[in-house]
């Protein structure tokens, strides 16, 4: 297992984040490079996550940033014992057999920094790559639900994981 580290965002990490392209059809993850995209990974939700080389390789987002707004109707958020939590890996990373990995220590790095017993994210539904990864990491799918992305309804699925105890 690759060996990953998480810090708290910076202004030079985020800028580089909110420049990642990827490639269709997940081109719909890329954030643009605008002001609006470094406010949102600026506003203390988010941390960069580097390889152990120290190369930036991705971020995680957690709280309210993780959360995609049909989700609340959905109700998939009124289960005060998890974490929400999103993320993304450098599109140059994709495909390369690094998620699983990737998602298995965020998912050990948010349990253990909200010291919650599950992790729930949301993801869109066309995207089987993920749900493949986020399934072998242990997350299972949930509730099915619509919510707005770029003015288009989107279809999504609420996923979520148990954390292992320290003692298992």
């Amino acid at each position: 297992m690759t060996s990953y580290r998480f810090y708290p965002m910076t202004l030079e990490a985020a800028s580089r984040i909110s420049r990642w392209t990827y490639p269709e059809p997940y081109a719909i993850y890329g954030m643009g490079g605008d002001e609006e995209s470094l406010s949102e990974l600026m506003n203390g939700d988010y941390e960069f996550v580097t390889d152990r080389q120290g190369e930036l390789v991705g971020f995680i987002c957690t709280d309210h940033s993780a959360r995609v707004p049909g989700g609340y109707d959905a109700g998939i958020y009124e289960d005060e014992h998890g974490v929400d939590l999103g993320l993304g890996l450098d599109p140059d990373l994709t495909g390369r057999g690094l998620g699983s990995d990737f998602v298995i220590a965020s998912v050990r790095h948010v349990a253990q920094r909200f010291a919650v017993r599950h992790v729930r994210l949301a993801v869109m539904t066309f995207n089987e790559r993920a749900k493949k990864v986020y399934e072998k990491a242990g997350f299972e799918e949930g509730v099915r639900f619509h919510s707005p992305v770029y003015g288009v309804e989107s279809e999504f699925v609420a996923m979520a994981c148990s954390v292992p105890s320290k003692e298992s």
